[in-house]
């Protein structure tokens, strides 16, 4: 069963009452308003994502670049069919509990960007590779991981060997051997296992600095730099087939490109990007570090991303001047990379908004604090720029998406699978 052919429930947070018990293309048929969604929503801009994947698709193509955008940023397949219809390789994942949701919605081309060492787990997708058309690739970081996944599917003889490479890390960094050293030991046991197969060189570089200060951005060249010398390192190691050489999150992607554009290329090596958030950006965190920004160094004529995710609540309360309190809070809106911006008013979701001069103070389970310079009136509407799409989607069943932000047409209802 596809998604439109889900029925809608009263579950579904903000979806209106007489779209309960309709399938969403039924309700969809019916041509539906946002001033129908009760509040809090986060609401969807349908232009500015087409812009967003349009823009990332041709930028990777131009560099001769793959990508693979990670798909744990929203966990939503028809977000992911827009990214592999633009000429993604496929769809990276985190777990393998997301893997297996994937394959579930018809993934045939997967990244784990992790370890997997669960038996279980494992023995699933043994039994997955008997399919000759899918795609799988993981990282391994230890020996003691390797020898774990062996262990694992010990007896279980998959149809053929897992495709792993080698991740590389960095001293304060998230998971990866720590040292070249540590990472050839890992190798040569992936190169002489029977079960797995070695494919390359995977690590991620936005955990080693978290702005574009020069001090920043030179860890970020260094570990890529180190990521293509171990490649390099590894070509005795390698058989015939594909191989990876994979980094590249929503903050750094311009620099993976602008390193790996001195690398020796190879038609069997994908070296592919993983950057998910692009597809909605934001208007916080990566409004703030991504190069493709609508106010960064992309502009005025180089590419830009648009933030295509927004938060809309009610005014519930205005107890004292200068305060109002909205029915939208941490189970609604992302609040680990930034609290909400206000960013328009109106006294309906309809509109017509009007930009709006207030900021957030905090937020509790079910309520966000606004400082308005203005009075807000009890049951206007505010909408929030938000930041952090990786954090957003996950609160959320089915989300709206409309035509653009200033519109109340209803184009779509995407449902997430977390």
């Amino acid at each position: 069963m596809n998604d439109d052919e889900q029925l809608l429930t009263a579950r579904d947070k903000g979806i209106p009452a007489r779209a309960v018990g309709m399938t969403a293309s039924a309700f969809l048929a019916t041509e539906p308003r946002l001033d129908e969604f009760w509040t809090p929503l986060v609401v969807l801009d349908d232009s500015a994502m087409r812009a967003n994947v349009a823009t990332m698709a041709a930028w990777c193509a131009q560099r001769g670049l793959q990508i693979m955008p990670h798909g744990k940023t929203t966990m939503v397949p028809e977000l992911w069919k827009r990214q592999t219809d633009a000429g993604a390789l496929g769809i990276t994942l985190a777990t393998m509990g997301q893997v297996r949701t994937g394959r579930d919605l018809g993934l045939d081309s997967i990244m784990l960007a992790n370890s997997a060492v669960d038996p279980r787990s494992l023995a699933w997708l043994a039994g997955e590779l008997a399919d000759p058309d899918f795609r799988f690739v993981c990282w391994a970081d230890s020996v003691a991981t390797v020898d774990a996944m062996e262990r694992a599917l010990r007896g279980v003889d998959p149809a053929r060997p897992i495709d792993v490479c080698v991740e590389l890390g960095a001293a304060g960094g998230r998971t990866g051997a720590r040292t070249p050293e540590d990472a050839m030991a890992v190798a040569r046991r992936l190169a002489a296992s029977e079960v797995l197969r070695l494919a390359g060189v995977a690590g991620y570089e936005g955990s080693l600095a978290h702005d574009r200060s020069e001090q920043g951005l030179a860890a970020v060249r260094a570990y890529l730099q180190a990521q293509l010398e171990l490649h390099r390192a590894l070509a005795p190691l390698y058989d015939e087939g594909e191989l990876y050489v994979t980094a590249g999150g929503s903050a750094y992607f311009d620099i993976v490109a602008e390193v790996w554009g001195g690398a020796e290329r190879d038609a069997r090596t994908h070296f592919t990007l993983r950057s998910g958030a692009y597809i909605v950006h934001d208007d916080g965190f990566y409004r703030g570090i991504s190069p493709f920004d609508e106010g960064g160094p992309g502009l005025p004529d180089g590419p830009h991303f648009v933030s295509a995710m927004h938060g809309i609540a009610r005014v519930v309360s205005s107890p004292e001047p200068g305060l109002a309190l909205v029915d939208a809070g941490k189970r609604d809106f992302p609040y680990d990379e930034g609290l909400p911006i206000p960013r328009a008013t109106a006294d309906e979701l309809a509109g017509p908004w009007h930009p709006v001069d207030a900021t957030v103070s905090a937020m509790n389970d079910q309520h966000t604090y606004v400082r308005p310079a203005q009075p807000l009136a009890v049951g206007s509407v505010v909408r929030f720029g938000l930041s952090h799409p990786c954090t957003a989607f996950d609160k959320w069943r089915v989300l709206p998406v409309v035509e653009n932000v200033e519109s109340g047409a209803v184009t779509g209802l995407i449902r997430t699978w977390f």
